[in-house]
């Protein structure tokens, strides 16, 4: 199993999963002529993927999806509430699955659950080869004990840091936007994102990398040192997915 990112921030997103012969997108905020370099920097050609999974309507989650399906006859999974707030949906194939649904998309395993963001119907999942589990966990704006009991024995976890809270609030943001992040259907700063490592058992973890670190709100470095602090390590076994190179395949095992 291993996974990588295209990209990671607010200008897009999306993650590759692999896991056999299989090889998902979760997300492709980005376009798909953008998508296809970013893929075939990875050594992927564009025309191996298998589908992708959408986890809310944000352009920068979806703006590639129709198009991409569309092109390479992609089925897309995404919630009844995602895809009836998402611009286009003309998808290739569509699959409704529940937040709370577990499915397979051929050798991987997906655990899908609720966070609270504001999406119409938005959601995160686990993904597994039957054995190990890697979390992707980004655009919430706070914990829930349901999004905490699915995030358990991983192997992987990619967990956003979007903001530092002083930079935010001294920043140029106007104020209702201010809010909007900061509130509970926003996202996670550096400091929830440390407490919630604190909490999970991090005895099997293999890979630990941040993401969705905002431009103008955050700095790398704050982000990592959150990240260390949280999970008790050192800092160069942090990672950071960035938004222009997201990071390179990592290899679960």
């Amino acid at each position: 199993m291993r996974f990588a990112s295209l990209g990671s921030g607010s200008k897009g997103n999306s993650t590759l999963i692999e896991v056999g012969s299989t090889r998902i997108l979760l997300d492709c905020g980005f376009s798909v002529k953008e998508t296809e370099k970013r893929l075939l920097r990875l050594g992927c050609e564009p025309s191996s993927i298998d589908g992708v999974v959408v986890t809310h309507e944000h352009g920068d989650h979806v703006n590639g999806v129709g198009r991409l399906s569309r092109k390479y006859k992609l089925p897309v999974w995404l919630t009844v509430g995602t895809h009836h707030a998402s611009k286009d949906t003309g998808f290739e194939i569509t699959n409704f699955i529940d937040p709370h649904d577990a499915f397979s998309i051929n050798d991987i395993h997906l655990q899908a659950f609720p966070v609270p963001h504001d999406a119409r119907e938005p959601c995160q999942f686990v993904f597994s080869d039957g054995s190990l589990r890697l979390a992707v966990l980004s655009d919430l704006g706070r914990e829930t004990p349901h999004v905490m009991e699915n995030l358990v024995s991983l192997d992987g976890l990619m967990l956003e840091c979007n903001y530092d809270h002083d930079m935010l609030m001294t920043g140029e943001y106007p104020y209702s936007l201010k809010q909007r992040v900061s509130g509970g259907l926003g996202h996670l700063d550096n400091r929830q994102s440390e407490a919630i490592l604190k909490k999970l058992d991090l005895s099997k973890m293999q890979h630990l990398i941040g993401g969705h670190v905002s431009e103008k709100n955050n700095l790398k470095e704050y982000a990592q040192s959150a990240l260390y602090r949280g999970a008790d390590c050192e800092s160069e076994w942090v990672s950071m997915a960035c938004q222009e190179h997201g990071f390179s395949w990592r290899e679960i095992s």
